[in-house]
């Protein structure tokens, strides 16, 4: 790893050079003065000022040759230095130089840029090899990913320290803010999690698990060790069943008031005395109060509801799909999926195979279940519905399901063809956008990359991050903010994206750059619960940003405000563009994504996502540049940061001195 740049070296050249030059006139004018002094002494001649003379002509030499020599310096800093750097950067980013840099090098431009061309070739004939090899086991995983992610349960993979290797969208949803290179203790409370390991590692082939989330969610399921050379375990979870529990009061105050009635009844002949009639009133309302709590007890009360992506959704089905609509319903999607599921198989007995599919109507998402025939009779679904589709909780029906989530469901003719009939459900969308997950989630290759502090740049767990705000002071306040996790040197698919109610009005100014108004943020997560969501998604990660001081300021700065402390190191692309080209270029996010041929959408600049992926794009394609600057670790970053304070503060100083 090169200390100083090649800039810096031609200065220090050119800065040795001038002083050289400016120490030999000295030297001759120190040498000019004695010879002259002493043949005027051997003359007997007076020469008054020659010395004063000797001085100026000195001086004058002096900033002739310090001219001389910064105007050169200049010139080749210009024309030699700056471009051969900026040659440099191109060359290991395999970028070919554009037409007119380098024109002072001779053939070194055409050089780099037959390089460029010539190493772009190459990438593109590996690539082409490596797709024709992995067709096979890129059309097996594909299989797997399907299996796995329409199995209905959550299933999480974890190695031998305990990180998260894999996950799919049902164990996304049960364990929130599930990801990747995460603790999985982090996602349970209490002991429950710790002793299933604790069976493993006692010899166990398996054991079933009782757990609880950390949001207090029950779940089960069931634990099993990977093979022994690779350790690790694999953890398959579902929602607890809901086992009633006899309300031991209710019970007893119903047996005390029906007890109370027998000999109250015998006492009762043809005329009742209103003393009797008084105390059989209280015991029969006693009793009708006791049967209300005991109904209370064992009925299981509406789910508190979620969100849920239509993708997830209508992928555990297991039903054949039409379109399915980009949207997040408002709905749980546990209960609605498993309504769904029952259904699909009532019609199938039927002889009715259906197909799912969903679509929008304004506000509504439309869940049908369509199928070649006639229309289904009414009261055969209101039958339907009154059975419940989870044999594991029989007092919850597919009626309670749908008024839990105040809707219906009803049986028509297909509008799209009238040869066809369909089960049609609508449920809200959900105002907070929440993009569909990956079927599964995995990099397996973390279980070998070591500890978080020891791995290098490829292999580091990062979260590249953007904020859109009201301005841009750090007194201003975050409107929008998104990121996306990177693993083993790719995008994972994971992200976090939010809008922000700042609490005061979005200046017009501000808007015409990233779009939002008051009316998009209005009823917004507020700071404090946007930030605690980005802090659980970022937890741990090397936190990325282009200009990051700015960023990383505004999440300081919300310390007070929201509780939430962010002590993660930081890497800026800014500096990392100028570790590669030098200082002497444009390091401006957009002059970067155009260095690295990186397409920008000119709708999603200026979004927190749009410049969150551009800027993850950048540092991804910036990785082979900087290892072979011999800048190959965090701390590397770090050491090489110092040298470019004059362009940009080191987010991590901040950090350290808690700004």
């Amino acid at each position: 790893m090169n200390a100083r740049s090649l800039r810096l070296r031609v200065l220090l050249l050119f800065a040795g050079l001038a002083g050289g030059l400016i120490a030999v006139v000295a030297l001759a004018e120190f040498v000019g003065r004695r010879v002259l002094i002493a043949a005027a002494e051997d003359a007997g001649a007076s020469m008054p000022g020659l010395g004063d003379a000797l001085a100026l002509m000195a001086l004058i030499a002096c900033l002739g040759v310090a001219g001389l020599v910064t105007l050169i310096w200049y010139f080749f800093d210009t024309h030699v230095a700056r471009p051969i750097e900026m040659l440099a950067g191109r060359i290991l980013t395999g970028t070919p130089p554009e037409k007119g840099e380098g024109r002072y090098l001779a053939d070194l431009a055409p050089a780099a840029r037959a390089a460029a061309a010539s190493q772009a070739a190459a990438r593109a004939d590996l690539a082409a090899a490596l797709d024709a090899h992995a067709g096979a086991m890129a059309h097996e995983t594909s299989i797997l990913e399907g299996i796995l992610s329409d199995i209905g349960a959550g299933a999480v993979l974890a190695d031998a320290q305990g990180r998260v290797l894999f996950y799919n969208a049902a164990a996304a949803q049960l364990l929130p803010g599930l990801g990747l290179d995460h603790p999985l203790s982090r996602y349970f409370a209490g002991g429950g999690l710790a002793a299933a390991q604790d069976r493993i590692e006692a010899g166990a082939n398996a054991t079933d698990v009782a757990l609880t989330g950390a949001d207090g969610k029950r779940l089960s399921g069931r634990m099993r060790p990977l093979a022994e050379q690779e350790g690790g375990t694999v953890l398959i979870l579902r929602p607890a069943r809901r086992e009633p529990v006899p309300p031991r009061a209710a019970i007893e105050e119903l047996r005390a008031s029906a007890a109370a009635l027998t000999p109250l009844l015998a006492e009762v002949s043809c005329e009742m005395p209103p003393r009797i009639a008084q105390a059989l009133s209280a015991s029969a309302q006693r009793l009708t109060s006791a049967l209300r709590d005991l109904e209370t007890s064992l009925y299981p009360g509406a789910p508190r509801q979620r969100r849920v992506a239509a993708e997830e959704l209508a992928r555990g089905i297991g039903l054949p799909l039409g379109a399915v609509a980009p949207v997040t319903l408002a709905a749980d999607g546990w209960q609605v999926g498993g309504l769904l599921v029952a259904l699909g198989q009532r019609l199938a007995e039927a002889g009715r195979t259906p197909t799912a599919a969903i679509s929008t109507d304004g506000s509504e998402a439309l869940l049908s279940l369509s199928w070649p025939g006639p229309v289904l009779p009414m009261d055969l679904l209101e039958d339907w519905l009154k059975a419940s589709p989870d044999s594991g909780m029989p007092s919850l029906t597919g009626e309670d399901i749908l008024a839990a989530h105040g809707t219906t469901m009803w049986s028509e003719p297909d509008p799209e063809n009238t040869e066809r009939a369909r089960l049609v459900l609508p449920l809200v969308i959900s105002d907070a956008a929440q993009a569909a997950r990956p079927a599964v989630t995995y990099d397996f290759a973390i279980a070998g990359h070591g500890a978080p502090d020891m791995r290098p740049l490829s292999q580091l767990t990062c979260v590249v991050f953007d904020t859109e705000t009201t301005g841009l002071a750090l007194s201003d306040r975050i409107v929008q903010i998104a990121g996306l996790r990177i693993a083993g040197g790719k995008l994972t698919g994971e992200q976090f994206d939010t809008l922000v109610d700042p609490g005061r009005p979005v200046p017009p100014a501000s808007t015409e750059i990233h779009g939002i108004t008051d009316a998009m943020v209005a009823g917004a997560p507020d700071l404090r619960t946007a930030l605690r969501g980005f802090h659980h998604f970022s937890e741990g990660a090397v936190l990325i940003a282009h200009n990051a001081p700015f960023d990383m300021g505004l999440l300081r700065r919300a310390e007070g405000e929201t509780g939430q402390h962010f002590p993660n190191r930081v890497m800026d692309t800014v500096l990392l563009s100028a570790m590669i080209w030098g200082q002497g270029v444009v390091h401006s996010l957009d002059a970067i994504c155009e260095r690295l041929g990186i397409d920008l959408p000119a709708d999603q600049r200026h979004t927190a996502m749009g410049d969150a992926t551009a800027t993850a794009q950048a540092y991804l394609r910036m990785i082979p540049a900087l290892e072979a600057k011999g800048i190959t670790r965090f701390e590397h970053v770090l050491a090489q940061s110092r040298n470019y304070r004059r362009l940009l503060s080191d987010a991590n100083l901040a950090s350290a001195h808690g700004n």
